[in-house]
């Protein structure tokens, strides 16, 4: 596994374990539970997936010690603001039954509980998030979903710039004005739906890659990103496919592969635009 520093020194598996639409309870448990016997230690939930507790059952249950984890969760939408992030961040803890949490994420910069006065709600989340941070509760502080309307906003308040934007990133969906602007801010991006909600595995050019290198289009998918340096997050309940997502580390895409990559068109779907977010 090969691991990226993040600004303040802490390192994060490139690889991680993507939670989103897993149902809570025995899923989420054995799903966790087979990305750790494949080798993951870097697992990513939040607070609106509604499985934390299960994600916090299968590390209880895993035998493997705290140091070896990396575990990111996110704060709910409707607990913006000072206060309302603290108990939401005690909330989740309590949830994942840990000490501490090595990222936690706000996880839409304009949520409709707080769409009439998002700018203040999001400078109070990131001030209580900022001494959960200093007190050692949070490795690692950061974004998902900000734009960079979102994040010029919220660093007129910051003092402790994020480390991590997490965002929608697949071949064909490139955000590449945000990416930019995020490196230059010294952040680690952070790519969700990475096969395009497996969208890109039945993608053609995909799959001729995956055939001409004799991988699978989801392994096409993912190395792709990890050449470009972001962390990526692939979703799976399958044994299978699991180990299959984690094994992209032993080839490499050639110069000619990740410009045909780059110049990919979204056959998918536009990502969508935060302030308009129906939740």
């Amino acid at each position: 596994m090969e691991k990226i520093q993040l600004s303040n020194g802490i390192e994060i598996p490139q690889i991680g374990f993507g939670t989103w639409q897993i149902p809570s309870g025995t899923v989420i448990r054995e799903s966790v539970r087979s990305a750790f016997d494949a080798g993951y230690r870097h697992i990513d939930t939040a607070a609106a997936y509604f499985n934390e507790e299960g994600v916090g059952q299968a590390i209880a249950e895993s035998g493997l010690t705290r140091s070896e984890l990396f575990i990111t969760t996110k704060l709910h939408n409707e607990d913006h603001g000072y206060d309302l992030t603290m108990k939401g961040f005690e909330k989740s803890l309590k949830a994942l039954g840990l000490d501490y949490v090595d990222l936690y994420l706000i996880h839409w910069p304009n949520p409709i509980a707080h769409r009439h006065h998002w700018q203040e709600a999001n400078a109070g989340s990131w001030k209580a998030m900022e001494e959960l941070y200093e007190a050692g509760l949070i490795k690692a502080i950061g974004l998902s979903n900000f734009q960079i309307r979102h994040i010029e906003e919220l660093m007129k308040s910051a003092t402790i710039a994020p480390m991590v934007n997490q965002i929608r990133l697949f071949a064909g969906e490139q955000q590449r004005e945000l990416v930019s602007y995020c490196r230059k801010m010294g952040m680690v991006i952070e790519a969700y739906s990475p096969l395009g909600t497996g969208n890109l595995l039945k993608n053609e050019t995909i799959t001729s890659l995956a055939e001409r290198y004799g991988k699978s289009a989801a392994q096409i998918s993912l190395r792709y990103l990890v050449q470009k340096g972001f962390v990526v997050l692939p979703k799976s309940i399958r044994d299978e496919t699991i180990r299959e997502n984690l094994t992209v580390f032993d080839f490499t895409l050639t110069e000619e592969t990740m410009d045909l990559l780059d110049r990919m068109e979204n056959t998918v779907s536009e990502t969508r635009n935060p302030d308009d977010a129906p939740f």
